[in-house]
């Protein structure tokens, strides 16, 4: 039987596979967009995750998508292999104010988050998530880079595509706004950033709208991915053993066959 966590992330794939925001419109008959290629650190079959990145990342989600987007797949205490302490994700979780319950009088009530909280929905449900976002429900974005094609190459010109005003002779709907990598090229979400500086980085990295894109990027790709890492780090040491092997048993049929004629 497939792990619970297996089932929710491809169910969750499947309806993201329709789109970002909302479902866009019908993409041109033969149309092609191409993504550039971000060239992140974890591209590769030698590629690892920055951790430096990672953090940074995590700091856009906390104080720019997080007021929209969840990632409920996540717990806090998986902040730990980005890099950080176990204090700072402590206090990290306990930041938020998590609804538990019912108490000895069978009512729900709101604690401290603790480290093995999953993270905290920034909506009650679906249905205020879109009575909040004018009709578009914000996609959990535990898995969001699975569910495109391109990746965390896709998330990135998705969030530096936006164009406004848009080129002369596209007329963009009422609520829509206009991304030139995004299929259709019209879609429901604002610009999440939209400004350079829009957050501070603690490291003193220069927060550009490029830069902040790239971060999130890679925080969303280890998110739907954290063992990324130590998969292909065992490929490696697979493939190193059996190149072994293969010249062990090589020099074992030469030697048994060494006398025959």
């Amino acid at each position: 039987m497939m792990p619970v966590r297996t089932l929710k992330a491809a169910a969750l794939a499947a309806a993201l596979s329709l789109g970002l925001m909302a479902p866009p419109p019908a993409q041109a008959a033969g149309e092609h967009i191409e993504i550039p290629n971000t060239r992140f650190s974890f591209d590769g079959l030698f590629g690892t995750f920055d951790r430096g990145e990672l953090q940074r990342g995590f700091q856009v989600y906390k104080e720019v998508c997080s007021a929209c987007h969840a990632m409920h797949l996540l717990s806090y205490r998986n902040l730990r292999e980005i890099g950080l302490s176990e204090a700072e994700v402590a206090a990290i979780a306990a930041s938020y104010q998590i609804q538990d319950g019912p108490n000895d009088n069978g009512e729900m009530f709101e604690r401290p988050g603790r480290a093995s909280d999953r993270f905290r929905r920034p909506f009650a449900n679906d249905a205020a998530a879109r009575a909040a976002n004018n009709g578009a429900l914000p996609p959990d974005l535990s898995v969001i880079t699975k569910a495109r094609h391109g990746g965390a190459d896709y998330i990135h010109a998705l969030l530096v595509g936006y164009e406004d005003p848009p080129p002369a002779g596209v007329t963009v709907m009422e609520g829509m706004h206009y991304n030139k990598y995004f299929p259709g090229h019209q879609i429901a979400m604002a610009p999440p950033i939209n400004s350079d500086g829009q957050v501070q980085y603690a490291d003193g990295t220069r927060a550009t709208v490029d830069q902040m894109s790239r971060d999130v990027s890679a925080f969303l790709a280890w998110a739907a991915e954290p063992e990324l890492e130590t998969r292909r780090a065992m490929g490696v040491r697979v493939i190193l053993f059996l190149i072994i092997l293969g010249g062990l048993t090589y020099a074992v049929k030469r030697k048994v066959w060494a006398d025959v004629h």
